[in-house]
């Protein structure tokens, strides 16, 4: 019965978000709740929802901090050189603006943090795809694609997990992977093109000066106070880049842009962020802090430098706090689902249901059955319960039929494509706020490509012999 439930409050929770029936935080919260009365553990539902928010109050830390800090560093102008230097380079052709957002999310995924990688592509590509009426979705997609791909660095989670749980090496597992790998980031850029070319079929070719952003067309980028700050902008979450927007000049198309006169700029603090930045980019990478800390830190001396004066710090607060209280709400609410879900026990029963239903003659095929389960598991199911939970048994009962346990934690990577763009991960949230995305219309468009992504990743695997 439990297995049921919980694969029908899983199905109940995505129709819902895809027919815009309900809002994400609406359903993340009201579904659960509903089904864990249906289960019958009413009485429990104050502690599994106290669970998961307890799991999930360091990402939302993180979050509310890394958001205020990027907001920032938007705000005085680190970022308004990348703006530019990718809009020259894309010329203004959406299918290299498409293309430009797969390797753009793809370098900054080195750092290992979905939602940092997030914040800078969406930051850096939006004022395109606004300027030239292109579809949000798409770069919503390809950037999660893109970062599910390179999620799998050893410093990224899945692989330390894998290696974790099965214990052996994250090095053994990652580095004969890297041609597969490679293959599946190879898919994405193919995949960008293609989007692009349909893009640029769609909305044709401008020229650079048909472009570039007018004065009279860009709005302030977190103006402080007496400007607007903190007005925010029309439905969803937003990036933290459109404190107060201008009206834009007749005929215009209202485009959101960076203004090069906007007063928060700081030129003569441009290498102190930039240093800072790569220095908190750096510590994340070698775990001097936990992230939460690092990003707290970084925000508070990011603020204290930048805005000396408290009026300044107020309205720079201010002005993310829209951003900071979606994102972080949307976190707390995806609790909800993971506490129920995990509490109820209705994940170890699906799990169970699924590891049963292996045919006995696929024993030998266990790496193969472990790639392909990764992909639907690690969807609809943290990276923590499937790892340590769901992996163990497939890599015992692979060891039964003489398959290794590395095979086995290759295999479990495959999925990662698709599982950046759960409804369990923060950082999905991060994406589809800054992007002004509905989270449905990203999950529709995405599935199947992130889907399709994993699949070529896990045959790249085994015609290389790794899984």
């Amino acid at each position: 019965m439990l297995t049921i439930l919980g694969f029908a409050m899983i199905a109940t929770f995505l129709v819902l978000i895809m027919l815009k029936k309900m809002s994400p935080i609406s359903a993340l919260v009201l579904i659960p709740a509903l089904f864990c009365v249906f289960v019958g553990k009413g009485a429990e539902l104050g502690d599994y929802v106290i669970d998961g928010v307890t799991g999930l109050a360091p990402t939302a830390a993180m979050l509310m901090f890394a958001i205020v800090y990027f907001g920032v560093m938007i705000d005085v102008g680190l970022f308004d050189p990348i703006v530019r230097g990718i809009l020259r380079f894309c010329k203004a052709d959406p299918m290299r603006i498409v293309v430009g957002t797969a390797v753009l999310a793809a370098i900054v995924s080195l750092d290992g943090d979905g939602s940092t990688t997030f914040m800078i592509t969406v930051s850096a590509m939006y004022p395109l795809y606004k300027r030239l009426r292109m579809s949000l979705v798409v770069m919503t997609g390809v950037a999660a694609m893109a970062n599910g791909v390179m999620n799998t660095l050893p410093w990224g989670g899945p692989t330390a997990r894998a290696a974790t749980a099965l214990k052996v090496d994250a090095g053994d597992i990652f580095v004969p992977m890297i041609p597969a790998l490679a293959m599946g980031l190879v898919f994405v850029l193919a995949l960008a093109y293609v989007l692009g070319r349909r893009e640029r079929r769609r909305l044709g070719v401008l020229t650079l000066d048909e472009a570039l952003v007018e004065e009279t067309e860009t709005v302030l980028v977190g103006v402080g106070a007496g400007a607007g700050a903190g007005t925010g902008s029309s439905g969803g979450a937003g990036s933290g880049t459109e404190a107060s927007r201008a009206e834009p000049a007749p005929g215009g198309d209202g485009f959101q842009g960076l203004d090069p006169h906007r007063p928060t700029l700081r030129p003569r603090l441009y290498w102190f962020n930039a240093l800072l930045t790569v220095g908190l980019l750096t510590a994340m990478i070698m775990e001097l802090l936990p992230i939460p800390v690092l990003f707290l830190l970084g925000a508070a001396l990011a603020l204290a430098v930048n805005f000396p004066h408290m009026p300044d710090q107020k309205a720079r607060i201010a002005a993310h706090a829209e951003n900071v209280l979606n994102v972080s709400g949307m976190v707390f609410a995806a609790a909800v689902f993971t506490g129920v879900l995990q509490g109820t026990g209705m994940v170890d029963h699906m799990a169970d249901w699924l590891v049963g239903n292996i045919p006995d003659g696929m024993g030998p095929h266990m790496a193969l059955v472990t790639g392909v389960l990764s992909i639907p598991l690690t969807y609809f199911m943290s990276n923590d319960g499937f790892y340590f939970g769901i992996l163990p048994v497939l890599a015992e009962a692979g060891q039964a039929h003489g398959v290794s346990s590395l095979e086995i934690a290759r295999a479990s990577i495959v999925g990662q494509p698709l599982h950046m763009s759960s409804p369990l991960v923060p950082a999905v949230y991060v994406l589809v706020g800054m992007a002004k995305v509905e989270f449905g219309d990203h999950t529709r468009f995405v599935v199947k490509w992130a889907a399709l992504t994993s699949l070529v990743v896990l045959g790249a695997g085994l015609v290389f012999g790794t899984v």
